[in-house]
């Protein structure tokens, strides 16, 4: 049996007329960049997350970097955030010349672990970055009241639960400000990079709306120095044909993640633990086995492709060893690395797929 990691072909079939009209749309209009696909798109993310802005951007990476950007952190700063994350989310720390203090994780849902955020805390934190990682939110209200005890702003990484819930509210509409990506691999994807930032701040929605776009308030007028981030035509309207299913393609991977964990519950494998109150768009599906290269080359001859995400922790990485970090001083990140791996994940993932799948792992 072939199966998908991920399987972005049947999405495509099941929407290809939708997204084809809007594509054709764009390329007759030959209005590429911002206009009404992107106008419409933003609305309608605001109303999904009831978040009162939503600004569509290059990627996820940039919408990171331009909420750090609008609130002046720089040279001299720290930001607190999580070592078991993609490298993005301290990269653009590191970029605008601010220092990552790393903060090690829960060990069931491999998030920022709150009860060791107010120990990192110094007169130089600026902001804290929690990762809501494999789809599934971070503690959000511990860690915004810790942040408020202190006057630092939170930014939430939403780049991997862009449709999961906190205690009923919507992900991207949980912190100061939320970023999200629309790499295609995500549970809703774009053709391409693409990415948003969410606030209820006047202010901050539009200062990042003027460096996305070189720092301009008007043509060739420039209060700041900014970036080139925005979000062209094309990913607009392709993201507004898949939003309009996406609270079904969510149901669809909840019950697959569920599926999952059920059938797992007597192999040797440690399942995903989604906290009461939560839910998790299952960006990922991701279990922790004791010895997983052997996992992994079995699944492989059997034609189960797999993924490690991430293999080793952003404080065992050779671009930031500078900050001074030793093997050893994020031990839950660090064991965590070392058994985590993803299995085939979503939305049209049959039940043969997924039965295929575990009697792999428990064969």
């Amino acid at each position: 049996m072939k199966i998908n990691f991920i399987d972005l072909q049947a999405q495509y079939k099941k929407y290809e007329k939708e997204i084809n009209s809007e594509v054709l749309e764009v390329f007759a209009s030959a209005q590429f960049i911002g206009g009404e696909k992107l106008n419409s798109l933003e609305k309608n993310l605001a109303v999904y997350t009831g978040a009162k802005h939503a600004i569509g951007c290059s990627s996820g990476t940039d919408a990171l970097l331009l909420a750090l950007m609008a609130l002046d952190i720089g040279v001299g700063d720290e930001v607190i955030t999580t070592p078991f994350t993609f490298i993005a989310t301290a990269e653009v720390v590191a970029l605008l010349g601010a220092k990552s203090v790393f903060v090690d994780i829960d060990e069931e849902s491999y998030n920022i672990d709150p009860s060791k955020i107010e120990a990192a805390i110094t007169k130089k934190t600026k902001a804290i970055i929690p990762v809501s990682l494999y789809g599934q939110c971070a503690d959000m209200e511990a860690i915004n009241s810790i942040a408020k005890k202190y006057s630092i702003t939170v930014i939430e990484d939403a780049c991997q639960s862009f449709g999961a819930t906190y205690r009923g509210k919507k992900s991207c509409n949980l912190s100061t400000i939320s970023c999200t990506s629309f790499f295609p691999s995500k549970p809703l994807g774009a053709y391409g990079d693409g990415g948003a930032i969410f606030t209820d701040n006047d202010e901050l929605s539009a200062k990042m709306r003027m460096l996305l776009n070189h720092g301009q308030n008007e043509r060739y007028k420039h209060k700041y120095i900014g970036i080139n981030g925005r979000l062209d035509a094309v990913q607009a309207a392709i993201l507004n044909v898949k939003l309009k299913h996406f609270e079904e393609e969510v149901r669809l991977r909840d019950e697959i993640g569920s599926r999952y964990s059920d059938l797992l519950e007597d192999a040797d494998v440690i399942t995903p633990k989604i906290a009461d109150g939560n839910t998790s768009v299952y960006a990922q599906y991701s279990i922790r086995v004791k010895d997983r290269e052997a996992m992994v080359e079995k699944l492989s001859k059997l034609g189960v492709p797999t993924a490690v995400h991430y293999p080793l922790p952003l404080h065992m990485q050779e671009a930031f060893k500078d900050l001074g970090y030793s093997v050893g001083d994020f031990p839950i990140s660090e064991i965590v690395s070392k058994e985590i791996m993803s299995l085939p994940m979503s939305a049209y993932l049959s039940e043969a797929e997924q039965d295929f799948v575990v009697q792999a792992i428990k064969g």
